[in-house]
């Protein structure tokens, strides 16, 4: 089965333009540097928020499809894509990219790593 792995690699916050555009809201963004999320298919991966996946949605299902090679060669690995949610006070980096079944098998370790 095909997967597409999501990362978070940055977010940024803009309090100077929340102060003079924005609504308070009690809480805008729960993602953290480092959270991973997989997608398998059309659905949003759980933890995942809204505005991110209806970024990243188009992208995702193009790769799950075998599809790549965004932008004609933008990025070093064909299968990816570096994308940012579509929050304008407070975007968020995402780095997602294809997971070959086959392959990927090997890239999954236990930490620590256990004895043998």
């Amino acid at each position: 089965m095909k997967r597409v792995k999501i990362t978070v690699m940055r977010t940024a916050c803009y309090p100077d333009l929340s102060e003079l555009y924005e609504n308070p809201i009690p809480h805008p963004c729960d993602m953290q540097v480092g959270q991973v999320f997989y997608a398998d298919g059309p659905n949003k991966p759980a933890g995942l928020c809204d505005s991110a996946w209806e970024t990243l949605s188009p992208f995702v299902t193009e790769l799950l499809r075998g599809g790549g090679d965004f932008y004609g060669g933008w990025m070093k690995n064909r299968r990816s894509s570096m994308l940012s949610c579509n929050d304008g006070f407070r975007p968020v980096s995402f780095y997602i990219e294809a997971l070959d079944d086959e392959a990927d098998r090997g890239n999954f370790c236990e930490f620590p790593p256990k004895d043998d």
